[in-house]
C-alpha cells in the first residue's frame, strides 16, 4: 500500500501540481490509515470493508488526540481520492469510504481586521521605529501587499521581480494548482513596495554581494528569499504590538476580501482576484459582509435593539 501511495502523491505533484503543504497533507491522512489497516492485519488496499471505516472514525474520535469533525471529513476524502486514483490505474478497488454519508463541513466564518485594527497594525510598522531600517521597509511592504492584493503567504514568498508591474500597477502571480492570475496593486502599496525596492532589498544580501539567484522580491536578512516562517514572525508580532492576538497572514487575505466586498466589489472579480476556482468558495465572504451590515444597522438605526 506504501508503494501506491507513493504513486498516488507523484500523480497529484507532477500532473495536479498541487502546493508541497497540501501534498504533505495528503500524505499523513493517507499513511496513518495505512499504518492503522496494516494493525488490523489488512496488508491490502481491497481487504479493508465498510465496517473497518466505522472502526476508523470512531478510533479518530476517541484517540490520545480526537480530531474535530471537520478533520475527520478531510481525512475520508483524502482517502476517497486516493481508492479513486487507484481504480483510474486499472486497480479494481471499491473505495468503503464511498458507501458513507458524508457529512457536510462546518462552515465557520473567516477572522478578519476591522479598519481601525488594519491602521493599529500598520502603525506598528511604521520603518521609523525598526532597529534595522531595510528590515523595517521589507515588513511593512509585505504586509502592505498582503492586506492590499490578498496574497497568499506561499505567493508573496515565490513574488519575483519581474512579475510585478509598477506602471500598470499590478503583479502576476502563481497560485494554486499553477494557475497564474492577475492581481492589482493598491496604491498605498504601491507606494511601500517601491521604497523598499529602492532603498531596503540591496541592503539585504551576503557580504559578497546579492546572489545572482535571488530574484524574489522579499529576501532575508542575508540576501536569501523570504520563507513562510519568518513572514508569520512578523505578521504576529506586528499583531501583539497592535493589540491583535494570534494574527497571522491568511487573516489579511480575508479581510482584503471582506473589505473589498464591504466597499460593493463584484464577487465575481473578488472570485478572480483571489484565484478561487468555485464562486461557493468565495461566497463566504458574502456572510461576513451581511455581518458587517447587520452591526452597521444596529449601531446606527434608533430602533434597531430591543426594548428602544
Amino acid at each position: 500500500m506504501n508503494t501506491y501511495l507513493e504513486d498516488f502523491l507523484a500523480y497529484l505533484n507532477i500532473e495536479q501540481g498541487v502546493s508541497p503543504h497540501t501534498l504533505e497533507a495528503y500524505r499523513r491522512d493517507i499513511a496513518d490509515f495505512i499504518q492503522w489497516a496494516d494493525s488490523l492485519g489488512r496488508t491490502r488496499l481491497e481487504d479493508v470493508q465498510r465496517s473497518d471505516i466505522d472502526s476508523y472514525i470512531a478510533a479518530l474520535k476517541t484517540g490520545k488526540q480526537p480530531l474535530s469533525a471537520n478533520s475527520i471529513e478531510r481525512r475520508l476524502s483524502a482517502i476517497n481520492s486516493f481508492y479513486k486514483y487507484l481504480a483510474r490505474e486499472g486497480f479494481s478497488v471499491n473505495s468503503p469510504v464511498s458507501q458513507l454519508a458524508r457529512r457536510k463541513k462546518d462552515q465557520r466564518l473567516p477572522n478578519y481586521l476591522s479598519i481601525a485594527q488594519v491602521e493599529a497594525l500598520f502603525a506598528a510598522l511604521d520603518p521609523d521605529l525598526a532597529t534595522n531600517p531595510a528590515l523595517g521597509l521589507r515588513n511593512r511592504a509585505m504586509v502592505e501587499l498582503l492586506y492590499s492584493s490578498g496574497l497568499r503567504v506561499s505567493e508573496l514568498c515565490n513574488l519575483r521581480i519581474d512579475q510585478v508591474n509598477i506602471d500598470e500597477q499590478f503583479l502576476r502571480t502563481m497560485g494554486k494548482g499553477s494557475k497564474e492570475r492577475i492581481v492589482p496593486l493598491g496604491a498605498v502599496a504601491l507606494q511601500w513596495l517601491e521604497r523598499y525596492l529602492l532603498q531596503g532589498r540591496s541592503a539585504l544580501k551576503p557580504k559578497r554581494g546579492l546572489p545572482a539567484t535571488a530574484d524574489e522580491v522579499f529576501l532575508t536578512v542575508k540576501g536569501k528569499p523570504i520563507y513562510r516562517q519568518a513572514v508569520y514572525a512578523v505578521v504576529r508580532t506586528a499583531g501583539e504590538q497592535a493589540g491583535i492576538k494570534g494574527l497571522h497572514p491568511h487573516v489579511l487575505r480575508h479581510t482584503f476580501a471582506t473589505h473589498l466586498l464591504n466597499g460593493g466589489a463584484d464577487l465575481r472579480a473578488l472570485q478572480e482576484m483571489l484565484g478561487h476556482s468555485d464562486l461557493s468558495t468565495t461566497q463566504v465572504y458574502t456572510h461576513l459582509s451581511k455581518e458587517h451590515l447587520k452591526e452597521e444597522y444596529i449601531a446606527a438605526h434608533p430602533r434597531a435593539k430591543r426594548g428602544t
